[in-house]
């Protein structure tokens, strides 16, 4: 594996653990896929340092159970701003 690919997981992992953020956050943060987030905390990680590999494991099964609040909230957010537009504009009475 190159060098280069296991800085980055190794970096992607410690950001998750400090910020538990998601795996779509950590990839918008180092400016890659989700696909490839989602591989380096696995399955690369897994042959450089396996605690750490559990430890990010952790944060993301915390994010998998917390995801349908995380989308209701999503959508809530966009029907009351559509909400509020409306009635600025004079569309809801």
């Amino acid at each position: 594996m190159w060098e280069a690919i296991r800085l980055r997981a190794v970096a992607e992992a410690r950001y998750m653990l400090e910020t538990k953020c998601t795996v779509r956050a950590c990839a918008a943060r180092f400016g890659v896929s989700k696909s490839t987030v989602h591989k380096d905390v696995t399955e690369r990680l897994l042959g450089i340092d396996p605690a750490l590999c559990r430890r990010v494991g952790e944060v993301l099964s915390v994010n998998l159970r917390e995801r349908h609040i995380r989308g209701g909230n999503a959508t809530r957010c966009k029907y009351c701003q559509r909400r509020l537009r409306y009635k600025k504009e004079g569309y809801v009475p």
